[in-house]
C-alpha cells in the first residue's frame, strides 16, 4: 500500500490539542503502521487489513481515537468578528414594517402575478407585462402596483366576517420600460390598506369609519422616519383609483413618489368591497437614505403664541399657508399650527377661514411685542400678496 501522509499542522487544528510527537508515533505502530517520522510530520503505511487507513484524514481520527476524546480538553472557539458598516443614514425597512405592525398593521405577502382584468380596473390603459405560461388566467399578469393583491386581500377577509381590516406589503412592481434591462423597470413599493372601524371594538369606544386623515397620519408617521416629513407635499392629482376629493399625490423635492387616498366609489363597487377602503404606496428606494437628526440648544427665553384667522379661496391649500408662514418667520416662528376650518355665516361662498397658531421664540434673546407684531405683520403681508387672503374680521 502507499503511504499517508500526516502533518503536524493538519493534526492539530484538527484535534484542536497538541499531541507529543513520541505518542503520535507510538499510536501509529500500536496500530499496525509502519511508520517513517520526518519533520513535523509522518508516512505511515496501514496494515493489509485496514482498509479504512486511506488517507490523512483517516489517520487523524485514528490517533484522536487511541489517544482519547476525553483526554482532549475542551476550548472554546476563539473567532475575530468585524462589525459590519452601517451607515446612520441607512433607514431599515424592517424599522418601518416595526412602526407599522405597533399601529396595528399586518404584514402580507401576496404574489406578483395577477388578473390582469382586475388590475386594468385599478390601473387603466396601463401596459402590463403578461405572462407566456401562467399558472391560471387569475395569474397571468405582472402587478403594477401592490394595491392589486392587497384589496383582494380586503375582500378575502371581508367575506369571513373581518370588519376592521388593516395591512401592508413590501415588495416589487413591473413596470414596462423601454429604457431598463430587459425591458422591465422592477421598483420596490411599500404599500398598506386599511377600512371598517377607527378602533377595536370595545365597550367605551363608539363605532366610527377610518377616513382619510387616519391613513394620512399613518402614512406622515413612516416619513417622519425618514426624516424628510417637512420636505414631502401632499398636492391634489387625479389617480383613476383614487377617489378625487379624498386623495393625494405624494411629491418629495418635486419628484412623485407614491400616492393616498380613498378608493374610488366605482372601483370600490366592482371590486365588492364593504365599505370606505383606503390606500397608500410609496416608491421605498427614493425614501431609504433618512436625514440624521442633529442636534439643537433648547431656547431658555419664553416662547410666545400668537393666532390669527385667514380667508382664502376654496382651492387653495392649506399645507400652502403654512409653508408661507414658515418661510418667512423662519429665523423666529418655531412653530405652525392650523388648529380650525371654518365655512359658513360671516365667509363668502368659495371661501374658507383658516385659524394658525404662530409659535414665536429666539434663542439668545426675549422676544419685545414690537417684534413678536412684526413677524406676525410680514406673516400676513406675505400671505395676502401670494394668495389674495385677508384677516377675518
Amino acid at each position: 500500500m502507499q503511504p499517508s501522509l500526516l502533518r503536524r499542522s493538519k493534526l492539530d487544528r484538527l484535534i484542536g490539542h497538541h499531541i507529543a510527537d513520541e505518542q503520535v508515533t507510538d499510536i501509529l505502530r500500536r496500530l499496525g503502521c509502519e511508520v517513517t517520522e520526518g519533520k513535523d510530520e509522518w508516512q505511515a503505511v496501514a496494515p493489509s487489513w485496514r482498509f479504512d487507513m486511506e488517507i490523512e484524514e483517516d489517520l487523524v481520527e485514528e490517533v484522536a481515537r487511541v489517544y482519547g476524546y476525553n483526554n482532549i480538553p475542551d476550548e472554546p472557539v476563539q473567532a475575530s468578528l468585524i462589525m459590519g458598516t452601517h451607515r446612520e443614514a441607512d433607514l431599515s425597512l424592517k424599522r418601518v414594517k416595526t412602526l407599522l405592525n405597533d399601529k396595528g398593521y399586518q404584514e402580507v405577502i401576496t404574489y406578483s402575478f395577477v388578473d390582469p382584468k382586475v388590475q386594468q380596473m385599478i390601473h387603466p390603459g396601463v401596459e402590463a407585462l403578461l405572462l407566456p405560461s401562467p399558472i391560471s388566467v387569475e395569474m397571468s399578469a405582472m402587478r403594477l402596483s401592490l394595491w392589486t393583491g392587497l384589496l383582494a386581500t380586503v375582500v378575502y377577509n371581508q367575506n369571513r366576517q373581518q370588519n376592521r381590516v388593516r395591512i401592508f406589503e413590501s415588495g416589487l412592481r413591473f413596470v414596462p420600460d423601454t429604457q431598463a434591462p430587459l425591458g422591465i423597470r422592477q421598483d420596490l413599493m411599500l404599500a398598506g390598506v386599511i377600512c371598517g372601524n377607527r378602533y377595536e371594538e370595545h365597550w367605551n369606544l363608539a363605532k366610527e369609519t377610518v377616513d382619510f386623515y387616519d391613513l394620512k397620519g399613518d402614512l406622515e408617521s413612516v416619513l417622519d422616519l425618514t426624516g424628510k416629513l417637512n420636505e414631502v407635499e401632499f398636492r391634489a392629482e387625479a389617480n383613476p383609483a383614487l377617489h378625487p376629493g379624498q386623495s393625494a399625490a405624494i411629491y418629495l423635492k418635486g419628484e412623485r413618489i407614491g400616492f393616498v387616498g380613498v378608493v374610488h366609489p366605482e372601483l370600490e363597487r366592482k371590486l365588492d368591497l364593504n365599505g370606505r377602503t383606503l390606500v397608500f404606496e410609496l416608491e421605498w428606494n427614493k425614501l431609504a437614505d433618512r436625514v440624521v437628526p442633529q442636534a439643537r440648544e433648547i431656547s431658555r427665553f419664553p416662547a410666545n403664541r400668537r393666532d390669527i384667522a385667514v380667508v382664502v379661496a376654496e382651492n387653495v391649500p392649506a399645507a400652502d399657508i403654512l409653508s408661507e408662514c414658515k418661510k418667512v418667520g423662519v429665523n423666529q416662528v418655531v412653530g405652525v399650527n392650523l388648529f380650525d376650518v371654518y365655512r359658513g355665516k360671516g365667509v363668502a361662498e368659495g371661501y374658507k377661514s383658516l385659524a394658525i397658531s404662530l409659535i414665536l421664540q429666539d434663542t439668545s434673546r426675549t422676544l419685545e411685542e414690537e417684534e413678536i407684531a412684526a413677524t406676525v405683520a410680514k406673516c400676513v403681508e406675505a400671505l395676502k400678496e401670494r394668495f389674495q387672503a385677508s384677516l377675518r374680521d
